[in-house]
């Protein structure tokens, strides 16, 4: 018999990234988002859903509908969850369950306010796991929770075992000015990246609870090929904390702490936000399949697409498939839709040859709101405009 270790890889990855919710926050900056895509009242995005944060932040900019898509169920329930609590909750509830990540009455709520609420699945998922909120138990948030949040809680338990670093790891979110910052996070840095660290975000097993496929995993190194995935990380992070004030990078602070702040949290999660966003919260549509299919299913003249970096694992794994998404993007679109994108890879050298002949990157703007990303994992950033 043989035995295929890249194949085991993918099988793991699967297993991991189909049973279960992977996602329990979006790992893509919609600051960023929001100015490259620049929504309009008669937009029409399509988009994977994650999370769910980025498209409910969407809705400030008043577009005509948003459908998202996802594979797993499980991230449609999550995003479900959140809009059933926009229509049928109120802030103070918004913030406890997703600000504070805790709460001891999120089962009986669940069940009064919000189940009835919900499709079939999504009940049947959360009737199973509302549990997540309850503060209890080992993971007290339910930022540490589905597969990242897993990642999340067992890297700060190790971080609380070392007080030196756990100290820094305080004073680097304390700092006052980015000089403060920086010095902080230099003497952290050593500390972080010791050797049983960076063996363990070498790992196939580490990278797949981060959502991260084999083929981003080849990605990564082919630039880091003496460090492997613990030198991306750690140059990320570098860039992070030496160039971008922590005050508002969320995406950290939550999985430091475990919850957000007032201050420090998604727009969604902003009180000033909650009645726009509760009036505009049904016209987010659910759909539980590929891209592709959703096309086909639903053909129309679409303004926006937002890809994440599911194409990596397309060009590694089923280049007919990738081709076959753009085919039906670009049936799907009209002149100057925009498609947004992200990758592992510094550069993508995976576009299809109809597709460079038909949509324009725009390249200069990208590159320079890529670097004011706060979030700081992805390689590249893609912005095209259908010609």
């Amino acid at each position: 018999m043989s035995f295929n270790l890249p194949n085991v890889r993918d099988i793991i990855f699967k297993q991991v990234h189909t049973n279960n919710l992977v996602y329990n926050t979006c790992w893509e900056d919609p600051r960023c988002d929001r100015h490259l895509l620049n929504l309009k009242s008669d937009s029409s995005l399509v988009m994977i859903t994650s999370a769910g944060c980025n498209a409910l932040d969407y809705l400030l900019d008043n577009p005509q509908v948003i459908h998202a898509i996802d594979m797993n169920p499980r991230q449609n329930a999550l995003l479900e969850l959140k809009v059933a609590i926009f229509q049928h909750g109120d802030y103070e509830h918004l913030f406890k369950f997703f600000g504070e990540g805790a709460f001891e009455g999120a089962a009986a709520y669940y069940q009064k306010n919000l189940r009835a609420h919900l499709s079939d699945f999504s009940k049947k998922y959360w009737d199973k796991n509302i549990v997540y909120f309850n503060g209890k138990g080992l993971k007290k948030s339910f930022y540490f929770n589905g597969t990242s949040g897993l990642l999340a809680g067992m890297l700060m338990a190790y971080i609380k075992t070392k007080p030196r670093l756990f100290k820094l790891v305080n004073a680097l979110f304390e700092a006052e000015n980015l000089d403060e910052q920086k010095k902080v996070y230099k003497q952290m840095e050593p500390l972080l990246f010791n050797e049983p660290v960076k063996w363990l975000l070498n790992r196939h097993i580490t990278i797949s609870l981060a959502g991260v496929p084999r083929p981003q995993r080849q990605l990564i190194m082919e630039t880091y090929e003496k460090e492997g995935v613990a030198g991306y990380v750690k140059d990320s992070l570098r860039h992070i904390f030496c160039n971008i004030s922590v005050k508002n990078n969320y995406f950290w602070y939550v999985y430091v702490f475990g919850n957000y702040t007032k201050d420090c949290c998604p727009e969604y999660l902003k009180e000033e936000n909650f009645e726009k966003i509760k009036a505009n919260s049904n016209r987010i549509k659910l759909h539980t399949t590929t891209i592709s299919q959703f096309l086909k299913d639903n053909p129309a003249e679409y303004s926006h697409y937002i890809l994440l970096d599911h194409q990596d694992w397309l060009a590694a794994h089923d280049v007919v498939a990738l081709n076959e998404e753009w085919e039906l993007i670009l049936k799907n679109s009209k002149k100057d839709t925009r498609i947004l994108q992200r990758s592992a890879a510094n550069k993508i050298d995976f576009f299809p040859d109809f597709i460079k002949s038909q949509i324009e990157f725009e390249e200069e703007i990208t590159a320079s709101w890529h670097l004011n990303d706060r979030v700081g994992t992805y390689g590249s950033v893609y912005l095209g405009m259908v010609k």
